[in-house]
């Protein structure tokens, strides 16, 4: 059993990090987002794996692992959150050089890794955003590599299309705080063209995994 309190994303919001933790409070409301394949019980209702829910004075019981976000409703002036955040993280631009982010409003904080997952949280600060279909990681080569993505502030969306062109689109997945979509890969880890579209600025958690025979060599 362990609780390990993440710093990435302060000072804007405190995360838990749960461990086979048999009973676990949750007083104010709060992001819990199951990384275990084994159900989280939250009084008669089940999380399951990737999935996420707002949870407020209450046990959560029963958790494999699982990432807790507190303090993701506590700013009352969003505006002032988002220019604040813009000051304190880069863009996603100067940390991964990939083309489609370039001049884009998109800003991330450091990445934490918890064995073969890694963390981080993005800044979407235009609406609308155009970061750009994509369907390969280039900043995870990793055969297998796995993504989701959890709102935290703000309204979003996740778009697949059926080719890189935003007409082709297909399906659309709106997003709300605590909301995870679901996963768009496939049993072998293939996306289809695919991305994150803003409906208001908004602050995400990107959850990224690695397969577990591949973890050690990244």
């Amino acid at each position: 059993m362990s609780i390990e309190t993440l710093d990435f994303a302060e000072p804007f919001f405190t995360l838990q990090y749960l461990s086979d933790e048999v009973k676990y409070r949750v007083g104010d409301r709060t992001i819990v987002l199951n990384l275990s394949e084994e159900p989280i019980r939250i009084q008669d209702q089940t999380l399951g794996f990737l999935q996420s829910v707002i949870v407020a004075n209450t046990d959560i019981r029963e958790v494999g692992h699982a990432v807790l976000i507190e303090r993701f409703a506590s700013h009352s002036d969003e505006n002032a959150l988002f220019k604040e955040v813009r000051n304190t993280w880069p863009s996603a631009w100067d940390v991964r050089q990939e083309e489609r982010l370039k001049g884009v409003s998109h800003y991330m904080s450091p990445k934490v890794r918890l064995g073969n997952i890694g963390l981080s949280m993005y800044h979407s600060g235009s609406v609308p955003l155009k970061v750009g279909l994509h369907k390969y990681h280039p900043f995870c080569d990793v055969p297998g590599f796995r993504e989701v993505h959890t709102q935290i502030v703000g309204f979003g969306m996740m778009q697949q299309c059926l080719e890189k062109d935003v007409h082709s689109l297909y399906l659309e997945e709106p997003l709300a705080p605590g909301a995870t979509h679901r996963p768009m890969y496939d049993a072998e880890g293939n996306y289809p063209w695919h991305q994150y579209e803003t409906i208001t600025p908004s602050i995400f958690m990107a959850v990224e995994i690695i397969p577990k025979e591949q973890s050690s060599a990244t």
